[in-house]
């Protein structure tokens, strides 16, 4: 065999590609570095000198909708204006600017709005780079711009509004200048909505004018994802107006005021007074932006007697018709438990029904008393007392129980009427609405699905059980006794005719700081209600704390009107029926024809500028459509009367402000 050499093709096809690829990109990258040194030169030779900028690129911050898609909050594009000091006074230094530090402070002062004097103080440093002012309009940065002034740039940022105001405000949250949330949803849900930042490393001449053959390199931001909440901007509507009307008739410390789907846990509604703009939060106090739907520890009084209430009926130790003597007082040594109308009248012997009609603290603490402490305890836990509901929001409080080794005889008396222990507003409606629903407590959320910038849903919320705190049956029993509460006892002034109303009263006295001791001039009022009883929709709480007025401490008197104001509007934009007795339908004889008025074509009085809408016609809407029209305007509302809209104020066609409010009136339909 003829020996020979084996070669080896050590260069493919692909090799060579490759290579020539490499080459070829080399020269290219040579070729623009000798162009930017070429570049340099000759700026330099124009008393031009070049700089790179690096900048990190803040993502767009996702928006938050309400449960009909109504815009809740929004980030809309802002510049912060900075200086170089050092350039600026080199090209006045070297007369190739003509005009003086005073004149760029004053010049820039009035365009800000910043005492010019301040501006000066920032230019006068020795430095390469200093933040003049941030979240500045386009428009304004685009007059500064004007100016040409060297050294002095823009980077973008974002500036958070909410086009409804101070509408939920304390549930919303705030963002502070960073574009972080801070408080509420906007901080819970910061991950999601804030995306994901970028950078860009970018060369500029004297003038902050961008070079443009220059390597400038990045990463794209990524925009943050948008959230809907459960929220329902006509129901918070109801809630908001309810909030103003209670703060100004009661002068009182606070109002606050909880609604909630009993059926899932859904939060319909949540706030409280006073309120704040969380564009404007800087100027008020961490206090008043406190969101007291969840952060609130109180004690809550005789609302929390169908807790008791409850857990002795499921255990068997009491039966709705079961007698209790109440002669108005009740000794437990060496302390005497009284009823809030022992001035007036002893009770004699009164059922239990009939104790929780007459909200009667004797009936309920002798109701505490035959489950004792440990069933009791176990139940008050088992309702998620003492332990934070783990809402999606912010700022949860987890109220205080007395531990169970050291509650006395007089702490279960007086806990079962809603004493000694604290609570807060979120665990107590969560509560009470799992008596609504049939005995499951469910976890509350405000969080209804998170979707991606451009609408595609990335995670969708479902209703979560924690527990059966008690059965159907007890559940059943609760509430046909709650109910005869609000037909004939202290709760009548939350009846509704045509539907079936559970509630209960709340009038609990509060702890003076001073003395350690219950005072006899504060109290807590308060009111909790849900509706339809026999298939709830929506159940509220009312909270009215310290309310200084002719009218007593009543929860009852005060706070009563207030839930049912939202129940009937709710029930109302629902589309359920009411009785034939109430004028929330729209009525006309059978023999006669009568013609529904419809809304007309709208004619603007003018073209509407930046902020601005144009009032919708409501014309013959019921109260659910003029509800939603007006909140897809993000348009306010203050309704009246009943039926269909047949007068609005402004007229249709005026040029309003967004967050504007229209008081729209109805009336039935007749021939």
């Amino acid at each position: 065999m003829k020996k020979g050499r084996i070669k080896t093709n050590y260069f493919s096809r692909d090799r060579w590609i490759q290579l020539i690829l490499l080459v070829i990109i080399l020269l290219v990258c040579g070729r623009l570095v000798v162009l930017q040194v070429v570049q340099a030169s000759n700026l330099k030779a124009k008393g031009i000198e070049r700089r790179t900028i690096d900048q990190s690129l803040r993502p767009d911050r996702g928006a938050i909708f309400d449960a009909q898609g109504n815009v809740l909050a929004q980030s809309i594009p802002v510049k912060e204006v900075y200086a170089d000091p050092r350039m600026l006074s080199k090209q006045i230094e070297n007369k190739k600017f003509e005009r003086s530090k005073e004149d760029v402070a004053k010049e820039l002062g009035s365009i800000l709005e910043i005492d010019p004097q301040a501006i000066l103080d920032k230019l006068n440093k020795d430095r390469a780079w200093i933040s003049l002012a941030h979240q500045v309009d386009i428009q304004k940065a685009d007059e500064i711009k004007a100016l040409k002034i060297p050294g002095v740039g823009y980077s973008e940022e974002e500036k958070r509004v909410y086009p409804m105001g101070m509408f939920a405000a304390s549930a919303l949250g705030i963002v502070n200048g960073d574009g972080h949330g801070v408080e509420g949803v906007e901080y819970y849900y910061d991950k999601e909505l804030f995306g994901k930042p970028g950078f860009q490393s970018e060369e500029q001449d004297t003038k902050a004018r961008s070079i443009l053959d220059a390597l400038n390199q990045g990463d794209p931001s990524r925009p943050g994802n948008s959230i809907t909440l459960t929220l329902d901007a006509t129901i918070q509507y109801y809630i908001e107006q309810q909030l103003d009307q209670a703060m100004k008739a009661t002068n009182a410390n606070s109002v606050t005021i909880l609604a909630m789907d009993p059926m899932t846990g859904r939060v319909l509604g949540m706030g409280s007074r006073p309120s704040f703009d969380p564009t404007d939060y800087n100027n008020v106090t961490p206090e008043v932006r406190r969101n007291l739907a969840i952060s609130m520890s109180y004690e809550p009084g005789s609302t929390f007697k169908i807790i008791t209430g409850a857990a002795a009926l499921e255990e068997g130790k009491i039966q709705p018709d079961d007698t209790f003597e109440d002669p108005g007082f009740l000794r437990i040594s060496p302390l005497y438990i009284t009823n809030w109308d022992s001035d007036q009248k002893p009770h004699g012997y009164p059922t239990f029904t009939e104790g929780m009609q007459l909200s009667s603290n004797v009936v309920l603490a002798q109701v505490g008393l035959k489950m004792g402490k440990a069933i009791f305890d176990t139940y008050l836990k088992a309702f998620g007392f003492g332990s934070k509901t783990s809402i999606d929001i912010s700022g949860e409080e987890s109220g205080l129980l007395l531990p169970e080794e050291k509650i006395r005889e007089i702490d279960i008396a007086t806990m079962s009427f809603g004493q000694a222990n604290s609570v807060t507003p979120i665990q107590l409606l969560t509560a009470i609405s799992a008596i609504a629903n049939g005995g499951t407590l469910y976890r509350p959320y405000i969080v209804d699905k998170i979707s991606t910038f451009d609408g595609q849903i990335v995670e969708q919320k479902q209703p979560t059980s924690v527990r059966q705190v008690v059965s159907q049956s007890t559940a059943n029993q609760m509430t046909n006794i709650l109910e005869q509460v609000v037909s004939n006892g202290t709760g009548n002034t939350a009846s509704i005719p045509g539907i079936r109303v559970a509630g209960k009263t709340g009038t609990a006295q509060k702890v003076d700081p001073k003395t350690g001791g219950y005072s006899t001039t504060d109290f807590i009022a308060s009111f909790v209600a849900y509706a339809p009883a026999e298939d709830p929709k929506i159940a509220v709480l009312v909270i009215i704390d310290t309310p200084k007025t002719e009218e007593g401490h009543q929860g009852g008197t005060l706070a009563g009107p207030r839930a049912k104001a939202i129940i009937e509007g709710a029930l109302q934009y629902y589309g359920l029926p009411v009785s034939n007795d109430t004028q929330s339908t729209v009525v006309i004889s059978p023999s006669d024809t009568a013609v529904r008025p419809l809304p007309q074509p709208v004619i603007p009085e003018r073209t509407p500028i930046g902020g601005e809408i144009v009032i919708p016609d409501l014309t013959g809407m019921t109260m659910r459509q003029a509800g939603e029209t007006l909140a897809k305007s993000e348009l306010h509302f203050d309704f009246s009367g009943s039926g269909l809209v047949n007068q609005q104020s402004p007229q249709a066609g005026k040029i309003v402000t967004r967050g504007a409010t229209v008081e729209v009136k109805f009336s039935p339909l007749t021939p």
